[in-house]
C-alpha cells in the first residue's frame, strides 16, 4: 500500500496541494542538479579544507555554486509554486554568476590560479553549468501553475 506522503493524484499535485516539479524531463533536471551538487561540494570542501590560500576566490566561487545547485534541488523536490519560483529566481541567479565568471576565467584568467565550477563557463564540466540553469528556467515557466 503507497503511503499517504508520497502518493500523487491524476493531476501531478502532491497531497498537500503542491505541483510536483519533478515529473516527466523535471525528474532528469533534479538527477543533474544533483550530480553537480555532489560534484561542486565534493570539489569545494576539499579545496577549501587542503589549499584555500592558493585561491580563495576561485574555491569560494565554487562553493557558492555548490549552494546554488543544492538550493534549486531541493526546490524542484519540493514542489509547489512558491518553491517554483524560488528555483526560477535561483536559476537565474546562477546563470548570472556562470556568465560572469565564465566571462572573467576568459578575458583575466591570471585571476583565478585555479579553475572554479564556473570557470571558461564550466568547460570542466562539460558545459553543464550553463546549459543546466537555461535548461531549468524553461522548465519551470512551463511548469507554472494558470493562476500564478
Amino acid at each position: 500500500m503507497p503511503d499517504a506522503d508520497t502518493t500523487t493524484d491524476v493531476t501531478g499535485a502532491a497531497p498537500d496541494g503542491r505541483k510536483r516539479l519533478v515529473s516527466g524531463p523535471g525528474l532528469l533536471l533534479v538527477w543533474l542538479y544533483g550530480v553537480m551538487v555532489v560534484g561542486a561540494v565534493s570539489r569545494s570542501a576539499y579545496q577549501i579544507s587542503t589549499e584555500f590560500d592558493r585561491a580563495p576566490l576561485a574555491y569560494s566561487l565554487s562553493a557558492v555554486a555548490a549552494l546554488a545547485y543544492a538550493f534549486i534541488t531541493y526546490s524542484l523536490v519540493r514542489g509547489g509554486e512558491t518553491a517554483r519560483r524560488a528555483a526560477l529566481v535561483c536559476c537565474a541567479a546562477e546563470l548570472a554568476g556562470v556568465l560572469a565568471v565564465g566571462t572573467w576565467t576568459v578575458l583575466r584568467p591570471e585571476a583565478f590560479p585555479d579553475t572554479t565550477v564556473w570557470s571558461q563557463f564550466g568547460m570542466g564540466y562539460l558545459f553543464i553549468p550553463v546549459i543546466l540553469p537555461i535548461t531549468g528556467m524553461l522548465w519551470l515557466r512551463r511548469r507554472r501553475t494558470p493562476d500564478a
